[in-house]
């Protein structure tokens, strides 16, 4: 009998970071002397990082500093999705950044249709918000790895579950 080898292809980040680059971010807002005046508040929640300054200007910078302590702590700047600004009382501004974790269902069938069609001994098979992919041959998932790792998706993929 015949062994498959199989993997997941995942959509996660470690929210630990993800707390820890929050923490930095608001510890240099407070001591950047551009920044320190404005009164901003990021508030991490279970699904998004709510971001209260008072403009849109400000808004940039703090985006600026969270994509670059996000970058250090080996987070994917994709996790992150921009609402749009909305104004808040007091001539403030308000932003939703919302946590993109998982993967969709239109993108776990664009994932198992790009699959089938430039690998044709190969399964993939959706279950939840991951896909699991299974073959033969170890060299084939590895080239299914590094196939997936060129193509452009709106998400950051982790491959995990590799036995």
């Amino acid at each position: 009998m015949a062994s498959t080898y199989s993997f997941d292809v995942v959509s996660d980040f470690d929210r630990q970071e993800l707390v820890n680059a929050v923490d930095q971010t608001v510890r240099e807002i407070k001591s950047r002397y551009d920044l320190k005046d404005t009164n901003t508040t990021l508030d991490l929640g279970e699904e998004a990082i709510v971001v209260n300054t008072n403009s849109e200007f400000t808004l940039d910078a703090i985006h600026t500093v969270l994509q670059t302590k996000a970058a250090k702590r080996n987070l994917s700047l994709k996790i992150f999705d921009y609402g749009k600004i909305e104004s808040a009382s007091g001539n403030r501004v308000r932003q939703e950044i919302k946590l993109r974790k998982g993967i969709s269902s239109e993108l776990g069938k664009q994932i198992s249709k790009l699959i089938r069609d430039e690998f044709k001994k190969v399964q993939a098979s959706i279950q939840g918000d991951t896909v699991r992919i299974s073959a033969k041959s170890k060299d084939e998932l590895q080239d299914i790895i590094q196939r997936l790792k060129q193509e452009e998706l709106p998400v950051a993929l982790q491959f995990t579950n590799y036995r």
